[in-house]
């Protein structure tokens, strides 16, 4: 069995692949760079050029493949519908999607593949601290717009439970809330970072405006800066409750921030 893994050198698609290989499988990568993808992944994993938001270039990447994970990214909504049948016609039988915050055209196409499948709902992620690194490098602060409580997950955890889904019986057309073990905010993930670093980190509010400019100044566009914000000015209920399903799934605690935190300080350190 051959298990193509899209986003392979994201921030969980890494966590992806190497939890695979840990179990013992046979793991493609899907990447535009396969070169920078070699440093990044376990020996033994087979790379395919290409991205998953081009599917009509991916026959080579498709083929032998039985399980696939998809993670939902920006430009795939126009082409998703169009990648999960190519995959089902290439003999796909069982698939995961990491969806985008809602259930857009891809997660829906998912759904309707008639292959076994589980969407991951993951809520904010615990990388999404990495975007605070620059400028607590450099002066010592955090810049934000809101102090609202999130229940955020520890991308190793959303992977985790990936792969258990991929592999094991059992998680067939489920829906998976993903959370971690606390639910913060802003100022308690800043006490959690100050901590570790045994420095004062300041925390400054700025705009709506000037946070979508910040992100789109990064590349993002507008819209999906707008909703990304947004989604911070108001989170669902979703986000800022704890939900014990990757415990339930995996057999274990969620990790921490704390955990999360002690894995990443050194690139928050100046």
């Amino acid at each position: 069995m051959t298990i193509l893994v899209t986003g392979a050198t994201g921030n969980t698609g890494r966590h992806v692949v190497s939890e695979l290989v840990r179990r013992g499988q046979r793991v493609r990568a899907l990447t535009r760079d396969p070169g920078a993808a070699r440093r990044k992944l376990p020996a033994g994993v087979e790379l395919a050029s290409g991205t998953h938001t081009e599917p009509d270039a991916l026959a080579d990447a498709l083929t032998g493949v039985t399980a696939l994970h998809i993670t939902v990214a920006s430009g795939l909504a126009e082409v998703g519908a169009d990648l999960v049948q190519r995959a089902v016609d290439a003999g796909v039988r069982r698939m995961t999607v990491l969806w985008g915050g809602y259930v857009g055209p891809t997660e829906q196409a998912v759904a309707d593949s008639g292959v076994e499948w589980t969407r991951l709902e993951a809520q904010e992620f615990m990388s999404n601290t990495l975007t605070w690194a620059d400028s607590i490098r450099a002066d010592g602060v955090v810049r934000e717009p809101h102090d609202l409580p999130s229940a955020l997950v520890h991308e190793a955890d959303i992977a985790a439970v990936a792969v258990t889904a991929l592999l094991d019986d059992g998680h067939a057309g489920r829906a998976y809330n993903l959370t971690g073990p606390q639910a913060l905010t802003t100022r308690d993930r800043i006490a959690v970072l100050a901590a570790a670093l045994g420095r004062d980190i300041a925390f400054e509010r700025i705009t709506h405006e000037q946070a979508v400019d910040r992100l789109t100044a990064t590349g993002v566009p507008r819209p999906d800066a707008e909703y990304v914000i947004g989604w911070h000015a108001s989170p669902p209920a979703e986000a800022v409750t704890v939900d014990d399903t990757v415990e339930r799934v995996l057999g274990r605690p969620a990790r921490t921030f704390a955990q999360w935190v002690a894995e990443h300080v050194d690139r928050f350190r100046g």
